[in-house]
């Protein structure tokens, strides 16, 4: 038998760590996926304590994807999505605490891979700006939640999310000719792959801000 020599130990090498990274992207994309799915049924099909339950157990869930790939943007991302939405159905001052960790999980996200999940990061991250108190009581900023928004929108300028989320964002700031128009776009996206729950959650939450805005047009 022949030696192995430097080039094809080298060769050897490179394929083992390649199917490995390949491997680990498997597994984080099925991780990953498993909290979209687990998220859009707790989000649009629970309500009251056993939603906020179902949260709870969520984010413990998000915070082992994160364990496992601390280097990776897509478990900060729905690390953030998640304590946001907790945030949100919660509500109260004990809320404000998750919407301070849903931004550092999304800031950790930004300074990973801004691009990663299509924005996602920015779009969220600018709802929080927008949706969270400002000074003195939390970090909101309008002036910085557009700014954000308008990055998610550059990076995915016909995605669902992007285009809703900007558009809910100019109807809190009255601008309602606008809001239409994103809105409209948000309701014409193409489904995403293997998110029917949450594409048809977000399409109910669309027509409710276009009834809205419909409404201050007249």
């Amino acid at each position: 038998m022949k030696p192995t020599n430097h080039r094809q130990l080298t060769k050897i090498v490179g394929l083992a760590l390649l199917l490995m990274f390949g491997s680990a992207r498997a597994e984080l994309t099925d991780e990953i996926h498993t909290l979209q799915t687990r998220w859009a049924e707790v989000n649009y099909q629970m309500t009251g304590k056993t939603q906020l339950s179902a949260f709870e157990q969520l984010i413990k869930d998000a915070d082992q994807v994160i364990t496992h790939y601390p280097n990776q943007a897509e478990g900060w991302i729905w690390s953030g999505i998640i304590k946001s939405t907790y945030a949100g159905a919660r509500g109260g001052f004990g809320a404000l605490g998750y919407a301070k960790e849903s931004k550092k999980a999304l800031e950790k996200a930004l300074s990973i891979a801004p691009d990663a999940l299509d924005g996602s990061a920015y779009t969220s991250l600018g709802t929080l700006y927008f949706n969270v108190p400002g000074w003195p009581i939390g970090f909101g900023d309008d002036d910085k939640a557009e700014e954000l928004l308008k990055k998610a929108l550059a990076i995915n300028p016909n995605g669902i999310d992007s285009n809703y989320f900007y558009g809910d964002f100019l109807i809190s700031q009255k601008r309602y000719r606008e809001a239409k128009q994103f809105l409209e776009k948000a309701r014409q996206a193409a489904p995403r792959p293997g998110r029917p729950l949450a594409d048809a959650g977000r399409q109910k939450e669309i027509s409710q801000r276009l009834a809205i805005v419909t409404d201050k047009l007249k």
